[in-house]
């Protein structure tokens, strides 16, 4: 019965919740799932990790990057990973797009049609690279399907792909869009010619989806050996990265990594989803860092009339909620714009640590000792209520000065987490009396 599945399922999470211990995300399993574009994973990762993590739009391409979430299941703990849609484009394309250069200038006005549409063109290719290293760290693969379009040419290929290549791993193979139950079993009846043992879920729904996840857990090692691995994670400190599009928000989070983690390209808006990674800073301190997607005016994204843009504005403000401290990146060049100074307002406004990143700074010609000095002047004027952010500068296409943003963001959070004594606090109170006396009536 539909109804006592979505029981169990909500039970089994549940009881998990209340038992487990804070594992480090690098330490847990991981499941990946995999498809052609347009068949639900985004819709089957927010099931699966509660919360509409990843955006849903009825459209094909939304996902681009590794979008990762923690998962529970009666003694597993694992992570999910939602992956953007494979075989957009046959391979033979996929290496002439990869042929094709993209020379980027300052921003988006400097990008040259031929650069562009390069760019365009080499987004699959993109896109499909961040799916392979998902596959490739999974330790179990769920193989999504659309069993109300049936069986696709994609589908045989991502399924030989996964036999030839992934043979080593648990694959599991799942059949979407059975909303009914009784005819998701024929719609499902389909997909054994791929080689699998299909079963029929529901994302939306949730029908199914316990027992695909007893399939998930049943290749997975219980969350208990994992535990005795490491002790257990304190406090971790979240770093929200945010800027208006193509301040190169991607670039730093990359050269902090060593790898790309996510898509850069001079393309606007290729960052859709809050992307969370855990990083350990040079002192062996740990962070989670959350790449966002551009914030544009708000006229702006209405007048574009794109759902998917508002729900990736949406996902930065809330990134912004959920982290500790905020990396304010603004693009060298272009200096302090009227969007930059909104974005700190609502910084401030959510009453957030901060720090202002000033990106490219290569871009900036004929630099002496005294262009930083005016620099800050200039941002302090037009971000007063930032006035106490530190400011670094740095170049995250080539690496340069990019581990000061962690050094920075390490010191706004201590100080954002010092308590002050009594004594201290009346001392202020004293002082700003003694400064502005309270008028004698009211």
């Amino acid at each position: 019965d539909e109804t006592d599945d979505l029981k169990g399922f909500k039970g089994k999470q549940k009881r998990r919740k209340g038992a487990t211990k804070t594992i480090p995300d690098h330490l847990l399993p991981k499941v990946t799932i995999v498809g052609r574009p347009n068949v639900g994973k985004s819709a089957l990762f927010n099931r699966l990790v509660g919360g509409n993590r990843a955006i849903v739009v009825d459209e094909p391409g939304v996902t681009r990057d590794r979008l990762y979430g923690r998962s529970f299941w009666g003694d597993h703990e694992f992570v999910v990973v939602d992956t953007g849609g494979v075989l957009n484009v046959s391979k033979s394309q996929a290496n002439v797009m990869e042929d094709l250069a993209i020379s980027t200038t300052i921003g988006m006005d400097g990008i040259s049609l031929l650069s562009r549409e390069a760019a365009v063109a080499r987004m699959p290719s993109m896109i499909e690279r961040q799916a392979t290293a998902a596959v490739e760290e999974a330790s179990v693969i769920i193989f999504l399907v659309d069993g109300q379009a049936g069986l696709m040419a994609a589908d045989v290929e991502i399924a030989d792909w996964l036999r030839k290549s992934y043979s080593s791993k648990y694959i599991v193979l799942a059949v979407n869009k059975c909303e009914s139950p009784r005819k998701g079993v024929m719609q499902a009846s389909e997909f054994w010619s791929l080689g699998f043992s299909p079963i029929p879920i529901s994302a939306l729904s949730g029908t199914g989806t316990g027992e695909l996840l007893d399939l998930v857990c049943s290749g997975l090692k219980k969350t208990e050996d994992v535990e005795n691995m490491d002790e257990e994670e304190n406090y971790v400190p979240s770093i929200a990265i945010v800027g208006r599009p193509n301040v190169g928000k991607s670039s730093i989070l990359n050269s902090l990594l060593g790898e790309d983690r996510t898509i850069v390209s001079p393309i606007s808006g290729t960052t859709r989803d809050a992307i969370d990674t855990e990083f350990v800073g040079p002192d062996g301190q740990k962070f989670r860092l959350i790449d966002t997607a551009g914030i544009r005016r708000r006229a702006s994204v209405a007048s574009s009339g794109s759902t998917t843009e508002a729900l990736s504005v949406n996902r930065a403000f809330r990134a912004i909620r959920r982290s500790d401290v905020v990396a304010l990146v603004i693009e060298a060049m272009a200096c302090i714009t009227e969007q930059d100074t909104r974005i700190a307002e609502r910084i401030e406004k959510e009453g957030k640590g901060c720090l202002i990143v000033v990106n490219k700074w290569d871009t900036i010609p004929n630099k002496n000792q005294q262009t930083a000095t005016y620099y800050e002047q200039d941002v302090r004027e037009k971000m007063r209520m930032l006035d106490w952010a530190p400011i670094v500068y740095s170049t995250a296409i080539t690496g340069q000065s990019v581990e000061k943003v962690i050094v920075a963001a390490s010191t706004v959070e201590k100080e954002r987490a010092r308590r002050l004594s009594t004594a201290i606090l009346n001392q202020v109170i004293r002082e700003a009396i003694a400064f502005k006396p309270p008028p004698r009536t009211r």
